[in-house]
């Protein structure tokens, strides 16, 4: 509970820093995959409600429970979200994402091919010359977007059929409460109704231009013959479009499909956000972030794409630029992505329309992506300071080395070692050591010796790689002691890094920091303790899961197999039949000898491996 506790309160701090707009955010686990996808009108405000302490239903509570960090998407509308949540959730099947369990064919939104067509959630796609959108993943969606159109448009949702029931019965609450125009009512032409249906399919294509020049169009034509009550109609259904912002930028019609960049720079960064839409739909999405004194003119957007696409096959027939290009290093970028894709590709830097907008979000995107940066490197280089103050140390810790040691018994003995650059881990150089200095028991001070003494000779001796870069400070899971038995290593080989102990509390978390002689107690500072909490718990993770993994290795290798005479299929027998390692060693041999397959012959040469002439 401490942990969760922790990271959920680290997670709202993140959550609290989102800006108030429409947009989409992924939750992944611990191995960095996506568990769950949300859409929001409101990112800051939805996103932060999952990490309080409010209560939650119990699947909420489990998604939580599992989540370790979150991305998000800014989006420019609410149906934009909900479309680009669609394609993510296509994308990445999330495991909390309930709706993708459905074992039926996946949902549409018909548009009936009826007099009065109605806007009506489906399952299955047939000839009935009606008009199909989708598919969609999950039916939460679609209804997510029927609700939209149907409210803002006012297109009726009840059972009644029209035109025969037009006219013969009161109109329900819907009505009353201004969600549906009134068909039923007798006051609203045929002409009119179609009109909505048409505004209807124009959003669900993202065409939402000709849907507001057809409502203006319409209105106009109904105040001047004086349809006062039908052109009033019209003027809310485009107060409703405009409120909502229908104007579509990730969503585009089914036939387009395009990669799209958008680039900010400032005096402190440059950041690249992508868009990949594939079938009018956004099915992925890519940032990069570089620092400051990065070279961003149009020749090294042109190395940039190159090396970028030199990893893609999927190249679309259009690439859409949301920055300037100097028209020849345009022209040579074409020319290669013409060769590449064996088809015409072309580079476009859109100045309006449906392009422009996509390029605006994806421009949006990196903005926010350069801001959130910035935001974290600021607060990464507080801490490291903050750190550096309370341990002394010449200068600010940019790499941290920290070390642990995991066994099961005194087999596989392995030593992990996380590095963590500028504040962030830096998974690259993680390392694992099979310790071989200790065989007969487990000896965690002799074990801790070896890993970083091996550690050290590397550095001495690797002039390039991750082992070359000297460590600013060394992390050591463990006391007193353990700082003690790694400084010996150093002193001895003539080595000058600072070197802490992490120091666990009674329920196996951190507590302190420390030297041989005392502790550091870094509780009063917030984010230190958070981020000597993380090295801790990563290093702590590596660690195991690298010990786990060999002892699964020598497992497949059973040590009942060394013994004359038994094989596989008698090493399984016997641990069929005996359940576990431990039990066969301490069995007698007449309790071997009834394990069917075994001989006395086995049973006594088993014995005697496990016991000798004892």
């Amino acid at each position: 509970m401490p942990q969760t506790k922790k990271r959920n309160e680290e997670l709202l701090n993140k959550a609290n820093s989102l800006p108030i707009c429409p947009g989409v955010y992924l939750m992944r686990d611990r191995h960095g995959k996506v568990i769950y996808v949300g859409k929001s009108r409101a990112l800051k405000h939805r996103v932060s409600q999952y990490f309080q302490n409010s209560l939650k239903n119990v699947k909420t509570a489990r998604m939580i429970g599992a989540t370790e960090d979150f991305d998000y998407i800014l989006c420019q509308t609410e149906i934009e979200a909900l479309s680009l949540e669609n394609s993510l959730i296509k994308q990445y099947t999330p495991k909390y994402n309930i709706r993708l369990k459905d074992a039926k064919s996946y949902p549409y939104i018909k548009v009936t091919a009826e007099e009065y067509p109605r806007i009506v959630f489906t399952r299955s796609r047939l000839s009935d010359k009606a008009k199909y959108y989708g598919p969609f993943s999950g039916t939460s969606t679609v209804f997510s977007i029927l609700d939209i159109l149907h409210k803002s448009l006012g297109i009726p949702t009840c059972k009644r059929t029209f035109p025969k029931d037009i006219g013969k019965e009161r109109p329900c609450i819907y009505y009353q409460m201004k969600q549906c125009c009134g068909l039923c009512t007798g006051n609203v032409s045929k002409e009119e109704y179609l009109a909505s249906i048409r505004c209807a399919t124009d959003i669900l294509r993202g065409n939402t231009v000709a849907a507001t020049r057809i409502l203006k169009d319409q209105m106009q034509t109904y105040a001047e013959e004086e349809k006062f009550e039908a052109a009033a109609r019209c003027r809310d259904t485009l107060r409703a479009l405009e409120r909502l912002h229908q104007k579509q930028s990730v969503v585009a019609s089914p036939d387009v499909n395009v990669d799209v960049f958008g680039v900010f720079t400032d005096e402190m960064s440059t950041a690249v956000a992508s868009m990949y839409v594939r079938g009018g739909k956004v099915i992925d999405t890519k940032d990069w972030v570089f620092g400051a004194d990065i070279i961003s003119d149009s020749g090294a957007w042109l190395s940039f794409f190159v090396e970028h696409y030199m990893l893609h096959d999927d190249i679309p027939q259009t690439i859409m630029l949301g920055h300037e290009m100097d028209e020849e290093d345009s022209a040579a970028l074409e020319s290669f992505l013409t060769q590449k894709a064996g088809r015409r590709v072309t580079v476009k830097i859109p100045e309006r329309g449906t392009f422009k907008n996509l390029c605006d979000v994806a421009k949006g995107n990196a903005e926010e992506r350069a801001r959130q940066s910035r935001l974290q490197a600021q607060q990464d280089e507080r801490v490291l300071v903050t750190l550096a103050s309370m341990l002394s140390l010449e200068s600010v810790p940019e790499r941290i080395e920290a070390f642990d040691i995991s066994n099961i018994g005194s087999e596989n003995i392995t030593a992990g070692m996380v590095v963590y650059a500028n504040g962030k881990p830096k998974k690259s150089d993680y390392r694992s050591f099979r310790i071989q200095s200790v065989s007969n028991a487990p000896d965690d001070y002799q074990s801790m010796k070896e890993a970083v003494l091996r550690r050290i000779r590397h550095l001495k001796t690797d002039t390039e790689g991750s082992f070359s870069e000297y460590p600013d400070l060394m992390l050591i899971d463990g006391g007193k002691g353990h700082v003690s038995a790694v400084k010996e290593v150093l002193r001895e080989e003539n080595i000058d890094i600072p070197v802490f102990g992490m120091v666990k509390d009674d329920y196996h978390k951190t507590r302190a920091l420390c030297t041989e002689t005392e502790e550091i107690n870094i509780a009063r500072e917030r984010l230190v303790f958070m981020l000597i909490y993380r090295i801790q718990d990563s290093v702590h993770r590596f660690t195991v899961e690298k010990t786990s993994k060999a002892k699964r290795s020598t497992m497949q290798k059973s040590s009942l197999e060394k013994i004359q005479g038994i094989g596989p299929a008698k090493a399984k027998a016997l641990l069929h039949a005996l359940e576990t390692y431990t039990a066969i060693k301490q069995a007698t041999v007449e309790e071997i000898a009834l394990v069917k397959g075994i001989s006395a012959s086995d049973a006594s040469r088993i014995y005697q491996y496990f016991h000798g002439n004892e």
